[in-house]
């Protein structure tokens, strides 16, 4: 099992990917970026070699407020629009996520990863159960099974090349069969007063008794150069983030970024950073452990004309 929920099934032909047909919904998460781009390309084409409507993706992007560079949820609408699909946008109740970073009294970082569970997964977990409900006025009977598309590429990170192309985003709540062999498991460990196996725990993803969530990668495999050439074909607007320099299009400022990568962001948008550092400075914590935002913002201004040849991050 991931830390996303997903579990791993040693089912016959589960790698060789999903069968889009089944799916009532398709639910691409999109956030501007490269991978998300060539990931909506690569759905939209084999969406529609299997005859699956156009109606049936969705296009969801998270917002996290101004943390995000200038235009990105603009740009992910744009991106929808190309294809003809539906776009929704979803975001935490309440705060951005600047705003929450100053009331929670600390940054993210790589082992609490709290921006994106309280910013993306809950969020578009909630469209998830918007969805189920609309199937159902439609006159959908039984669980409504959606596929939740992502972007990720195992390029990215150790823990990214972990994860499996598809897979089931099983649940203590999912009444499928896996999930009750796993919830099985657990009883019978908690009966016995002994620890449940990890790798025979139930999950925490997203599937239940209304809904069964299926989630699929299906660039997990591409390099970044076998992106951008998608990308060119596609003939969709890149973020002029990276014409300036950025590797990646995730936060302005994320903490698992490179320091070149922020030194980059902090000349882009050095109002953001000084906001970043007056926060550091209340909350009485930094940014990331090894460098304050006010370290980057000095770094930034000597730094002449630009940071170039920025390295890509993990994470």
């Amino acid at each position: 099992m991931t830390s996303t929920g997903q579990i791993t099934l040693d089912l016959p032909g589960l790698d060789d990917g999903p069968d889009l047909a089944s799916y009532r919904w398709l639910l691409a998460n999109i956030s501007g970026g490269k991978d998300s781009m060539a990931m909506l390309y690569e759905l939209v084409r084999q969406a529609d070699d299997a005859g699956v409507p156009r109606d049936r993706i969705v296009c969801v992007h998270a917002d996290l407020g101004r943390a995000e560079w200038e235009g990105t949820r603009e740009l992910a609408a744009e991106h929808a629009a190309a294809y003809g699909l539906r776009f929704e946008v979803v975001a935490r109740v309440g705060l951005d996520l600047v705003d929450r970073i100053a009331e929670r009294g600390m940054f993210p970082d790589a082992s609490n990863r709290w921006c994106t569970s309280d910013f993306k997964r809950g969020p578009v977990r909630r469209l998830m159960t918007a969805l189920v409900r609309e199937a159902e006025e439609a006159g959908h009977l039984g669980r409504v099974r959606i596929l939740n598309v992502m972007g990720l590429r195992a390029d990215e990170s150790p823990a990214r090349r972990r994860l499996r192309v598809f897979s089931h985003d099983g649940a203590l709540t999912c009444p499928c069969q896996d999930c009750l062999l796993r919830r099985t498991a657990l009883e019978s460990a908690e009966r016995h007063g002994v620890p449940c196996p990890k790798h025979k725990k139930p999950g925490h993803g997203a599937s239940n008794t209304l809904r069964h969530v299926d989630t699929w990668h299906p660039v997990h495999s591409w390099s970044t150069a076998d992106v951008w050439t998608v990308v060119a074909r596609s003939g969709l607007r890149p973020h002029p983030a990276y014409a300036d320099g950025m590797p990646r299009l995730s936060c302005s400022f994320c903490v698992l970024a490179s320091r070149p990568a922020l030194v980059r962001a902090a000349q882009l948008r050095p109002d953001l950073a000084a906001e970043y550092a007056a926060i550091e400075e209340r909350i009485g914590h930094r940014f990331k452990n090894d460098v304050s935002m006010k370290e980057i913002i000095a770094e930034a201004a000597e730094a002449s004309p630009k940071v170039t040849a920025i390295p890509c991050w993990t994470g």
